[in-house]
């Protein structure tokens, strides 16, 4: 016998995942830790839908303003790093200077906790924010910038709640020992709401193509930090979310 879960239930977990992926001032709230942000994961894709458009809006407005493709889409980006306070890309940046700087799975973890960043991290961080930027603005129409940043945010997002259920995590502390694995229902929720946005702006074709992609990446990286630091951390879950959102990004640039 199922539980129903009550509207209240429902907007008080999508402020719980606005409050962990953004920095907006949510006036009483504070990002939530445990349980509940596992519970709350289904609402990521949610949340990353609204940044998308959000930075569509800023790249439209640039454009209009006679900004050149490149500088809309270099605002547009940097807007999504200001509203989620470099989130992901911190997490991005963590990870590779783990992976690529440490030679035990300890100094690995141990780099990951480290809050400066590396050459390894700095040049993760240059060449994502020029996939990024670069694939935004080769698509030059505003109308087909919105599409890809909404495809990109969501379906970027859509894939962490089974990438946390799927892979253990490799320490007994962080935020991704703390939030634990998402209810089993929960990753179809956030999958389902992905593949939607991006059948909505891709396309039949461009979805498959782009859940096919994420899936096979998705697959390698739990590979990876399975090898490298046996299971996922929090910076893991940003690398997941950055390599989602440029891969979706590219296929949008090439399809659209």
């Amino acid at each position: 016998m199922t539980t129903a879960i009550s509207p209240r239930a429902l907007s008080t977990e999508l402020l719980t995942g606005l409050a962990f992926c953004t920095r907006l001032p949510l006036f009483g709230r504070t990002p939530a830790t445990g349980g509940d942000l596992a519970r709350a994961s289904w609402s990521f894709p949610v949340v990353g839908a609204g940044i998308g458009l959000l930075a569509g809006l800023i790249y439209w407005i640039s454009f209009r303003l006679d900004l050149s493709p490149f500088v809309s889409a270099l605002l547009a980006v940097a807007t999504t790093m200001l509203v989620t306070g470099c989130l992901h890309e911190d997490g991005l940046a963590d990870t590779v200077d783990g992976f690529g700087g440490g030679k035990t799975r300890e100094e690995k973890l141990e780099i990951m906790r480290d809050s400066r960043v590396g050459a390894y991290g700095t040049c993760a961080l240059v060449f994502s924010i020029l996939f990024k930027t670069g694939a935004i603005s080769s698509l030059g129409d505003p109308s087909l910038a919105i599409s890809a940043l909404l495809a990109s945010h969501t379906g970027g997002r859509a894939i962490l709640p089974m990438f946390m259920r799927r892979v253990p995590t490799a320490r007994s502390d962080g935020l991704a020992a703390d939030a634990g694995r998402p209810p089993a229902g929960t990753p179809a929720i956030a999958a389902l709401i992905g593949f939607a946005v991006l059948l909505f702006t891709l396309g039949i074709g461009g979805a498959v193509i782009t859940t096919v992609l994420l899936a096979i990446a998705a697959g390698l990286l739990a590979l990876l930090c399975m090898r490298q630091i046996g299971g996922q951390t929090g910076d893991v879950l940003g690398a997941v979310e950055q390599t989602g959102e440029i891969l979706i990004l590219l296929v949008a640039s090439a399809w659209l």
